[in-house]
């Protein structure tokens, strides 16, 4: 199988040499992209964004040739341990520093036996050992013995896809993995997701019980709940094995094994096999913008030199995750990167990744330390074209091999063409998350008072984004519920959630707390432009924040887990939160498209507090007012009949039944603004409300 040539770009790439001179702009080529045509204040940074471009399309070039770039992405049906037509085995490892490499295992007593020391193929530093049928058996555990001038290491197989963990030496090893092959159910799944409406998870802290989850578990008892909840997509976290469980899955070791702390392969096949015949879409976390800095399970010095797939200078270690810094220039490593995306796309059919740590990739600094207040920041010869251009041409490769996959970037600088396609000049992301929101309700919540929340800084700051990229909004996900944060909930109530969450208790912060709680998501929610994502359990408030089993805490699950009990619980206040959540969701997918119709201004009033907004028949009415409730308080809407199809005052959701949802109401017409076509429609707000309203069409008064 022809290999990538184990290269670095050079310093002298399109992008890197038209980004110091942006200002001078090419009017001649500019036109050729949309994303130029479409912002012309991106005018002045043409010759980078263009240069960007033509480095991802002359690397494809120079690393496809006459192939395709699927056909490229086929290192791990190269490299790794492969059971051969013939019954024996062959395996092959590219270690350019290595001097020997010995397969040692269960099968050789775990010792240096000369039968299976391994033969250099090649100049590039590719290694391989062919075995009769009889040498490996179906869950033999093994390793390599590598060795290098000066030394030597026991490694697991950079290309390993069954990695485990011994529970008496918690030593990692790869395991030969040579089942029958799993028989898919439902062969040709198409996922609606107009809107995308995302439930992020953790297959090891989903269960109830003190411990670790299983595939098994989620399949079961999980996916359920989420398919009754209303929710077209699971984005799974922590599938790539990492050594330390507290991770959250973000220091990956062994890329191409799904983690077997959660169980075998064919059981989160079988996870994402029974999701797709609930009409769910299964996104994976995936982590290429770094890796874990350990040597034996991981990359960290694989054939004992420290530059193999990593940076070996000063930009090896990142100096804010603990964590090694690929080195995106060579040629190997894109070549290892784009096989891993095409590998768990094929192998386990993934619907797509949600990429973590994009803005780390970006840049040479990471993004740290750095504000982004304007597009010079963005284009001032920080950009790292290396990784642009792997991020680039991973898009490429997932589309092409799944035009229906998802990306979506997890990315909070906001760099003009990330969530756009290629063609148009981008990036080719297809949502980006919208990660100030989240940090605009902490915000709000820790520093402003009630009285004080403005519809029009809450309005602009949710739908404030560019017009030609979609992003996934969010009021919080996993990150606000770790230890050290707090979730919106918790933010709200407190310490008197644990008191005061019984139905017939009348406690006033709660009061408040589920009032808000409700209005805050149904408004992110209600002003999407590409999808929604809540994560496990915060649909129903859950009461306490993620602590994963550590030295600190005594190695506990306590709070490794969710409580899915108290939403299932008559006499808890719980199931008021999930029921109203169950409800937006619903109102939200109902409606194809949902997330492409415009989001039209109404009414804000900050002295009020009340905001509202269409959404093609929607009209979605806030009265953020801590103390005032508005009798037959006017906006002007477009003329018609209209009926409450949503209250968050709803006793079902935990309110007090003020809206009456029986009554429809009839526009009043005011000769002031019906040349403008629209009329006076006048409702009843109570204080810390939210209702949705339905135009009744061919019902005009």
């Amino acid at each position: 199988m022809p290999k990538a040539k184990n290269t670095s770009s050079a310093k002298t790439s399109t992008a890197r040499k038209t980004a110091a001179k942006a200002k001078t702009t090419t009017r001649r080529r500019a036109p050729r992209l949309n994303i130029l045509r479409n912002d012309p204040w991106l005018e002045p940074y043409a010759e980078a964004i263009i240069g960007r471009h033509e480095d991802a399309v002359r690397k494809e070039r120079e690393l496809t040739g006459r192939r395709s770039l699927d056909d490229f992405a086929n290192a791990h049906n190269y490299f790794g341990l492969h059971r051969c037509a013939d019954g024996s085995w062959v395996f092959r490892e590219w270690a350019p520093n290595a001097s020997a490499i010995t397969l040692i295992g269960d099968f050789s007593g775990w010792q240096r036996q000369a039968r299976y020391q391994m033969s250099r193929i090649s100049d590039d530093g590719t290694w391989e050992i062919t075995l009769p049928g009889d040498a490996l058996h179906h869950g033999d555990h093994y390793k390599l013995l590598v060795e290098w001038p000066g030394g030597e290491g026991e490694r697991i197989p950079a290309y390993a896809t069954r990695v485990v963990q011994d529970e008496r030496t918690a030593m990692f090893s790869a395991q030969v993995w040579d089942p029958q092959p799993y028989e898919w159910k439902v062969d040709d799944f198409h996922p609606d997701t107009r809107p995308l409406l995302i439930y992020e998870c953790h297959i090891g802290m989903a269960q109830e019980r003190e411990g670790v989850g299983t595939y098994v578990e989620f399949r079961d008892k999980i996916l359920p709940r989420i398919a009754a909840d209303g929710y077209n997509a699971i984005q799974i976290m922590a599938i790539q094995e990492h050594p330390y469980y507290g991770s959250f899955g973000y220091h990956v070791s062994s890329f191409f094994a799904a983690s077997s702390r959660f169980g075998t392969p064919e059981e989160l096949k079988s996870l994402i096999d029974r999701a797709h015949e609930l009409g769910i879409a299964v996104i994976m976390d995936i982590v290429h913008s770094h890796a874990v800095k350990n040597e034996v399970e991981g990359l960290g010095r694989f054939d004992g030199s420290y530059n193999q797939y990593f940076h070996g200078d000063g930009r090896r270690e990142h100096p804010a995750w603990d964590s090694l810094c690929f080195d995106y220039g060579k040629n190997q490593v894109i070549h290892f990167l784009l096989s891993n995306c095409k590998y768990w796309l094929e192998e386990y059919r993934f619907d797509g990744f949600r990429f973590d740590g994009v803005t780390s990739m970006l840049y040479y600094n990471h993004g740290l330390g750095q504000d982004f207040g304007g597009y010079g920041d963005y284009y001032n010869g920080n950009q790292d074209v290396d990784a642009i251009t792997y991020l680039t041409l991973a898009n490429l490769l997932i589309h092409r091999i799944n035009p229906q996959a998802i990306t979506i970037a997890e990315e909070m600088s906001g760099m003009p063409g990330l969530a756009i396609p290629f063609k148009d000049g981008g990036i080719g992301f297809d949502y980006r998350m919208a990660m100030g929101i989240p940090d605009y309700w902490i915000k709000t919540l820790k520093e402003k008072k009630d009285e004080d929340w403005h519809p029009t800084s809450i309005f602009w700051e949710l739908t404030n984004r560019r017009a030609d990229e979609k992003t996934i909004s969010y009021v919080e996900s996993h990150d606000q519920a770790l230890v050290g944060d707090k979730t919106v909930i918790f933010r709200l109530i407190d310490e008197k959630m644990y008191w005061h969450m019984m139905v017939d208790d009348n406690d006033m912060t709660v009061a408040r707390g589920i009032a808000l709680h409700k209005m805050i998501r149904l408004v992110t929610a209600a002003t999407i432009n590409g999808g929604y994502l809540n994560f496990m359990g915060n649909e129903f408030g859950h009461p306490e924040w993620i602590d994963f089993p550590r030295e600190g805490n005594g190695w506990s699950y306590k709070y490794a887990r969710r409580q899915w009990d108290l939403v299932d619980r008559k006499d808890l206040k719980y199931q008021f939160l999930n029921n109203f959540d169950n409800a937006m969701i619903s109102l939200i997918s109902d409606v194809y498209n949902f997330q492409a119709l415009p989001v039209v201004k109404l009414w804000e009033k900050d002295s009020d507090q009340v905001l509202a907004f269409r959404r093609g028949d929607l009209i979605f009415v806030f009265n953020f007012n801590p103390s005032e409730s508005f009798a037959d308080y006017g906006i002007l809407t477009p003329p018609g009949e209209y009926e409450v199809v949503l209250s968050s005052d709803d006793p079902e959701f935990g309110g007090y039944g003020n809206i009456d949802l029986g009554v429809h109401h009839f526009t009043q017409p005011d000769p002031l603004y019906t040349p403008h076509g629209v009329a006076w429609l006048k409702l009843y707000l109570p204080a810390r409300s939210a209702q949705v309203l339905r135009l009744r069409r061919g019902r005009k008064r």
